[in-house]
């Protein structure tokens, strides 16, 4: 599946991946990726985790997990999510990283597929809770690249962090261009 999955995205797509997810050293971390403009983000993603060679599961409204799909999206890692209110969902899945000895999730941080200038934090405070590193993946269209961030432990100071975070993700454009992820200044 390795090898068909590198033809499709290097010699079809000709895609380029740059950096990894160091998994033999990093078995528990949250994965964020950006921009997230299109349903085509989500193959690219399966073809990445492939070639990444590391088990990478996703999260996902539980409304996606229902029939037809339902049963798709869970065999390929995904993990349905309550988004009712009134639920603490930071706490929750923290704790899904303590039961387990390796979880790799990925989210996208700007919530929607729209254009948007912040992002929701909750991956962060999941990292924080569960003591884990924050990965970057940026999916950028414009120059058909996957570009992987080595590991990043937050701090204390959640604007400096998201500033940094921010500037990873500087100039990379999604599939609509449109929609890219510019922070608001």
């Amino acid at each position: 599946m390795r090898k068909l999955s590198s033809f499709i995205f290097h010699k079809i797509m000709g895609w380029e991946m740059i950096g990894d997810f160091d998994g033999d050293n990093i078995k528990k971390c949250i994965i964020i990726v950006v921009p997230h403009t299109s349903w085509h983000d989500f193959y690219i993603g399966l073809l990445v985790r492939q070639l990444g060679g590391v088990k990478i599961s996703f999260m996902g409204k539980k409304e996606l997990f229902k029939w037809p799909f339902g049963w798709y999206f869970r065999k390929v890692g995904g993990i349905a999510l309550d988004r009712t209110s009134g639920q603490n969902k930071v706490e929750a899945i923290a704790k899904e990283f303590e039961k387990r000895d390796e979880l790799r999730i990925t989210l996208a941080p700007e919530g929607t597929r729209k254009k948007v200038s912040t992002w929701k934090t909750g991956f962060y405070y999941i990292a924080k809770t569960a003591n884990i590193p924050i990965i970057m993946v940026a999916f950028d269209f414009g120059k058909k690249r996957v570009v992987i961030s080595k590991a990043f432990y937050p701090t204390d100071d959640l604007d400096k962090d998201l500033q940094h975070m921010y500037s990873f993700f500087k100039g990379i454009k999604g599939k609509v261009p449109a929609y890219s992820f510019e922070p608001e200044d």
